[in-house]
């Protein structure tokens, strides 16, 4: 499986995911500065967690705007699997890829601790290696994980199945209907708060995450 991760400033999971998806496929991801304007043939591409531009203005509205988002936009939208986790999660949801948005978390703190998940969707390149209604433990590290969008918006998630993943009986954040995870209509497209990569080797402490990576490469390679 080929893949790349997306690098801004102050991206601080970037070398994390690195690790996992080697670990998973074989092979080192291509990592690739925000400024630039070309981005490898990939199988994959992810956007990690981190601070990009320093959270300036709103999470992931400036990274948004990068040289290197035109080609990511492209691609997504040409059917290659993208993956946003947390900071990437906004950036997604700032560039149109994924609709609503993450605010500021309801108790205006930094949160930073192990939630249990409750996998909704199994049929993503990304949750297949789970079970449907399975819990899983992810750490969430943010302060703005807040996810909302109007009410036409949550109804068509449910009723489309685009709700991957959600916070069971311990939302950290307030995020409307307690969601952690969304994808596009194409399913290609998938977005988290929760940080997989962390929780992805036993020397970790936990290998929840694993299976995401596993079924990418799975799906991919």
């Amino acid at each position: 499986m080929r893949s790349a991760v997306i690098v801004f400033p102050a991206s601080n999971c970037d070398r994390d995911v690195a690790v996992a998806l080697e670990q998973a496929s074989g092979s080192k991801p291509h990592m690739v500065w925000h400024g630039g304007d070309e981005l490898p043939e990939v199988d994959l591409i992810v956007l990690p967690g981190g601070f990009s531009y320093g959270d300036y203005l709103r999470c992931g509205a400036m990274a948004s705007q990068s040289p290197i988002m035109k080609q990511v936009v492209a691609r997504a939208n040409g059917g290659t699997p993208t993956l946003g986790i947390c900071n990437g999660f906004q950036i997604l949801t700032e560039c149109g890829l994924l609709p609503g948005a993450l605010m500021r978390n309801a108790g205006l703190n930094f949160v930073c601790r192990t939630v249990p998940l409750k996998v909704e969707n199994t049929d993503t390149v990304f949750t297949a290696n789970y079970g449907s209604g399975q819990i899983i433990d992810i750490p969430v590290a943010h302060h703005d994980g807040n996810y909302f969008a109007d009410n036409e918006t949550l109804a068509r998630l449910e009723g489309e199945g685009q709700v991957v993943f959600r916070y069971d009986n311990d939302n950290p954040n307030g995020s409307a209907r307690d969601i952690a995870g969304i994808t596009n209509e194409a399913r290609n497209v998938l977005g988290l708060m929760p940080h997989p990569e962390r929780v992805a080797d036993a020397k970790l402490g936990g290998t929840d995450g694993a299976p995401m990576f596993n079924a990418l490469v799975e799906a991919l390679s």
